[in-house]
């Protein structure tokens, strides 16, 4: 395997990588608040139709971004009223919002747009161009450091940065805040909290609204920046990946972001296979490909885990005693 294999796989790594960890921290934020997020999908997929339809509208990226991450926060807080406020099944909440989402985005697109529930594809201010990080291209030539830094680092959307600067943050915020403190502590033993005299309720809406914030980052990306444009369904699954990668990691940002970007190497070694015949068996089917990296998330979480637990009150409505 030559150099600008190695090279070209890293930086689709990292661009495909990217809406996982988005995704996955921002359900990350939810679970450790007590609150089991399997909606993260349908957040995802209702962002990534308003970003791309604002920005068909407006002709700016940043409107669409902004639009989206608004839409995910609405599309939660519904979820969070549901699950906190109204004590309802946390999963039954989650799979609504996600069915919701996959129903109205389809029918908005076709009635807005009557593109099949599409949106027009995206062009120039649209949509996120890539960055070039400063002296990339005079420092290509230095041996190592330099393609690394020219082919993999730069040439990004912003957005990729800003998923791989929030894994920082978000272990600065959970260990090294008060909030931080008491969003475990609420996933933990509300009770506690409770008695200590912090709203179980109010933590758990902040908890979520970061969980929007995140998850309308993860949602946009898709249409305003990797795509150009919506397609109907075209989240196809990542915010189960990324629960599933949530999981894996045992809910600390770290571990999510090696695992996100192990679930990125394996999309991207997919893309990779496509055009590839393998030996002594030839063509493989376009279709067996694609399902490579969910086949192999389902053998990563059923072998090779261990024993995750989750956050204890976690999946339970809190009932303040009297």
């Amino acid at each position: 395997m030559d150099l600008e294999l190695i090279l070209s796989m890293a930086n689709a790594t990292l661009r495909l990588a990217t809406p996982l960890l988005l995704a996955a921290l921002a359900g990350l934020y939810s679970e450790r608040s007590g609150i089991f997020d399997i909606g993260l999908e349908g957040k995802m997929l209702a962002a990534a139709f308003a970003a791309a339809a604002t920005a068909a509208v407006t002709g700016s990226a940043w409107l669409g971004l902004f639009a989206g991450v608004a839409v995910s926060i609405m599309t939660t807080m519904v979820q969070g009223f549901a699950s906190i406020t109204l004590k309802g099944n946390q999963m039954i909440a989650g799979v609504a919002v996600t069915m919701l989402a996959a129903g109205l985005t389809t029918f908005l697109g076709q009635t807005w747009f009557g593109q099949g529930g599409r949106t027009p594809q995206l062009s120039g201010d649209a949509r996120f161009e890539r960055i070039i990080l400063p002296y990339a291209n005079e420092l290509s030539g230095v041996p190592i450091v330099g393609p690394i830094y020219a082919w993999v680092l730069s040439g990004h959307y912003i957005l990729v940065y800003i998923a791989f600067l929030a894994v920082p943050a978000t272990a600065f915020v959970l260990y090294r805040t008060r909030f931080g403190l008491r969003l475990r502590a609420v996933g933990e033993n509300p009770k506690a909290v409770d008695t200590a005299g912090i709203s179980v309720t109010f933590q758990r809406y902040q908890a979520i609204f970061i969980t929007g914030i995140l998850a309308g980052l993860s949602g946009a990306y898709f249409s305003i920046a990797q795509g150009a444009g919506f397609g109907n369904e075209m989240t196809a699954g990542k915010g189960y990946v990324a629960l599933a990668a949530l999981i894996f990691s045992k809910w600390r940002p770290v571990p999510v972001m090696f695992t996100c970007l192990l679930f990125g190497f394996l999309d991207a070694l997919q893309i990779r296979m496509q055009s590839t015949e393998l030996p002594l068996i030839g063509e493989v089917p376009v279709q067996a490909i694609q399902a490579l990296p969910y086949v192999l998330t389902v053998v990563l979480l059923a072998g090779f885990i261990g024993r995750a637990v989750g956050p204890k009150a976690g999946g339970v409505p809190y009932v303040k005693e009297r």
